[in-house]
């Protein structure tokens, strides 16, 4: 079975998992979009975010206090591989049914939150270790809406940064990082 929410998480993680598996541990210390985060520190978020997504198609508690490292023997895999663990639990339709019972949002939403995740800071990680970074139509159109219905939400309670303008003629990704407080030009 698949859902939507599994089908855009499918193709959002194949991008992000190919850039987790290209970043060298020289890489490691390299300073990312995210100004709080260096590579390796935000590399283990997001495994951390990907976990914990996991749980919450299930309807889980989870702890979102709790920092992990993950960065040992085999972890380009093993984030590749909770990336697949990822989907499979977001492609059971009752993972997007009905309320989250820990966070009291839609659980539509809160996939859509692990998409937004998986694609920014893919890029995040991409641009700090000097990889390409696309990201499908579908995708892109998902995580505008999502930005168009929690944005304001996200930016007041922290998870994004005040918006960065970009250009008329700006890409639909570049307008998705200015939303969500990131600089499409920054480089490391």
């Amino acid at each position: 079975m698949s859902t939507k929410t599994s089908e855009l998480l499918a193709t959002a993680a194949a991008g992000t998992a190919t850039v987790v598996r290209n970043i060298s541990d020289d890489q490691l210390s390299r300073p990312t979009p995210c100004p709080d985060y260096t590579v390796r520190e935000l590399l283990n978020h997001l495994y951390d975010v990907v976990v914990n997504f996991q749980a919450l198609a299930r309807k889980q508690p989870v702890d979102w206090s709790a920092r992990t490292e993950h960065l040992a023997d085999g972890w380009r895999d093993g984030f590749a591989a909770e990336t697949v663990r990822l989907v499979t639990a977001w492609s059971d339709p009752a993972a997007v049914e009905g309320d989250s019972p820990g966070m009291g949002l839609p659980q539509e939403t809160l996939g859509a939150m692990a998409l937004i995740d998986l694609t920014v800071h893919g890029w995040d990680l991409a641009r700090a270790t000097g990889q390409r970074f696309e990201v499908e139509p579908d995708v892109l159109a998902a995580t505008h809406g999502f930005m168009d219905r929690m944005g304001d939400t996200g930016q007041r309670r922290g998870a994004f940064a005040e918006p960065v303008p970009t250009t008329a003629d700006a890409t639909d990704l570049d307008r998705l990082l200015g939303r969500t407080g990131r600089d499409p030009a920054w480089r490391p």
